[in-house]
C-alpha cells in the first residue's frame, strides 16, 4: 500500500505522537494526545504505520497502567490515613477524661491535713 493511500500516514497527529516518542519526549507525546490516540482503530495501515502504531499503543498502554497504579496508590494512602485517624479517635474516646478537676480532699480532710503538717513543722523547728 502506498503512503498516500494509507489512512494512518495521512493522520498527522498520530505521526507527530510517534515522532515525539521516537526521540523520547513523553511529555510532548502526552500533550499531543497520547492517551486519547487510537491507532488500532485505523484500518488499512501500511507497514510503516503499523510500526508507528505499535509504538504509540505500547506507550499509551504503559502510561495508562502507570496512571492507574498511581491512582491505586493514592487511594491506598487515603485508606491508611482514614484508618489511622479512626484509631486515634478510638483511643481518644477510650481515654479517661479529666475535664472537671474534682477537689482532691473534702474540706474537713484538707483542714485536718493542714493541722497535721503544721504540727510537724513546729516539731522540726531548730531550737
Amino acid at each position: 500500500m502506498s503512503a498516500a493511500a494509507c489512512p494512518a500516514c495521512a493522520d498527522a497527529a498520530l505521526r507527530t505522537i510517534a515522532d515525539a516518542l521516537a526521540v523520547g519526549d513523553l511529555d510532548r507525546a502526552m500533550t499531543l494526545g497520547l492517551l486519547d490516540a487510537r491507532p488500532e482503530d485505523i484500518a488499512g495501515r501500511c507497514d510503516a504505520c503499523i510500526a508507528c502504531a505499535d509504538i504509540v499503543i505500547a506507550a499509551r498502554d504503559d502510561r495508562l497502567r502507570a496512571l492507574a497504579a498511581r491512582e491505586r496508590h493514592r487511594a491506598r494512602q487515603e485508606r491508611l490515613a482514614e484508618r489511622a485517624a479512626a484509631r486515634v479517635r478510638k483511643r481518644e474516646a477510650a481515654a479517661p477524661r479529666t475535664a472537671i478537676a474534682a477537689p482532691s480532699l473534702p474540706a474537713a480532710a484538707a483542714a485536718a491535713l493542714a493541722r497535721a503538717k503544721a504540727r510537724v513543722a513546729v516539731k522540726r523547728l531548730p531550737e
